[in-house]
């Protein structure tokens, strides 16, 4: 347990550059390869913390499902669009167990079949099957546009569904002349305990991650749903303090719709998302020039010239406070005020109006943590204040 979660500081003398992501908190909404993402954030220093989102429900034993294989086998289609590897494959272990699984290869192996991206290619390739052309923005619309472009008026297009219904896409393959069929192998629910959700909300309101990351666009959906009220403010967080990462366009297209900006890889893998993060959260750490030293401030560690200090919550806080006005005196009312609450309050007032004796305690921790009281300047019947070297 680092000093940041037993209340204590402490430091970490591991170097930046082999561990870029410690002092940073990181939450987890994936269900599917979280602990392999955790793994990867986790060696890079970052803490972690898992909260799946949304739940896979697989739909094998589905009536509709049955149904709408029979009609593919029975009236085979001349386009398949594939949109998941997750859900290609449970179709296909379905029909198996119908024992169907030898009629529908067939039936497939005689259609064109589309990929929404890599995973769906790497699913058909496994099946004996083949690709004839895969988006190469793993994008619903471009696969949307090619057909219309290419014409679908009378043609038998089979839609392999991706967590719920595509009511646009396959409104509008309709609507220009297609008849499609709609194979839903799995569908999206939110968790049955919705608590660690909200604290989850709550939590990114408070800033207490520093990035949270997002595999799926119907994740990001769903957090949203549980804010409720508080989706505006949520969003508003990912604009400012918190780093919204999404592993590809298509996950992240609910937030750049609703005007949030998205790190989103070049490349939409995990491995990429990784590494993406692992870039930019240094990058957004504020470094400020304090008696000769450099000091980096993160989530919940600061880098004094490249070595990491752990803090405590309340004296995380209380160097926050004083980095966002640095070199000017901030009262202990100001810095009481901003204080976590439980963190050593008494009850006890100072002359100011602010617990003077929570605040103490804070600046003397931070001072410890930092290894030199030098850097915290107490001003007499004031406040304290960061000192910073002149520019």
């Amino acid at each position: 347990m680092s000093g940041a979660e037993d209340g204590t500081s402490g430091r970490n003398t591991g170097a930046p550059g082999g561990t870029p992501l410690v002092g940073f908190t990181i939450a987890i909404t994936a269900e599917r390869r979280r602990d392999e993402q955790a793994v990867l954030l986790e060696r890079r220093g970052a803490r972690v913390v898992r909260v799946p989102v949304i739940t896979h429900v697989p739909l094998l034993d589905d009536e509709a499902l049955h149904a709408a294989t029979e009609e593919c086998i029975e009236d085979p289609p001349d386009l398949v669009v594939v949109t998941t590897g997750i859900g290609f494959r449970g179709w296909l272990e379905a029909a198996e167990g119908w024992d169907l699984g030898g009629a529908l290869r067939v039936s497939l192996a005689g259609a064109t079949l589309i990929a929404r991206g890599a995973k769906p290619c790497g699913a058909i390739r496994a099946a004996g099957l083949s690709e004839g052309w895969s988006a190469s923005s793993e994008s619903m619309g471009e696969i949307l546009d090619r057909l219309l472009a290419e014409g679908v008026a009378g043609r038998r297009i089979a839609v392999q569904l991706h967590g719920g219904v595509q009511e646009d896409f396959v409104e509008a393959l309709r609507a220009a002349g297609a008849d499609v069929v709609e194979v839903s192998v799995y569908r999206y629910r939110l968790p049955d305990d919705p608590a660690p959700l909200r604290r989850l909300v709550d939590q990114v309101l408070a800033g207490r991650f520093d990035a949270v990351t997002f595999t799926s666009a119907p994740a990001v959906n769903a957090l949203l749903e549980v804010a409720g009220a508080d989706a505006p403010e949520l969003l508003r967080s990912f604009d400012g303090r918190v780093l919204a990462a999404c592993v590809g366009p298509v996950t992240a297209a609910p937030l750049l719709k609703a005007g949030v900006p998205a790190l989103v890889p070049d490349r939409s893998r995990l491995g990429a998302l990784v590494r993406s993060v692992t870039d930019e959260l240094p990058r957004r750490a504020l470094r400020l020039r304090v008696d000769d030293c450099v000091l980096e401030i993160r989530g919940h560690a600061v880098v004094v010239d490249g070595d990491v200090r752990l803090l405590a919550p309340a004296s995380m806080t209380a160097l926050g406070v004083l980095a966002a006005r640095p070199g000017a005196v901030v009262s202990r009312a100001a810095l009481a005020a901003a204080l976590p609450s439980g963190a050593g309050r008494t009850g006890w007032s100072g002359a100011d109006g602010g617990d003077g004796h929570a605040v103490d305690v804070a600046v003397a921790r931070l001072r410890a943590a930092l290894g030199s009281a030098r850097f915290i300047e107490t001003v007499v019947k004031r406040g304290y204040r960061l000192r910073v070297d002149e520019t």
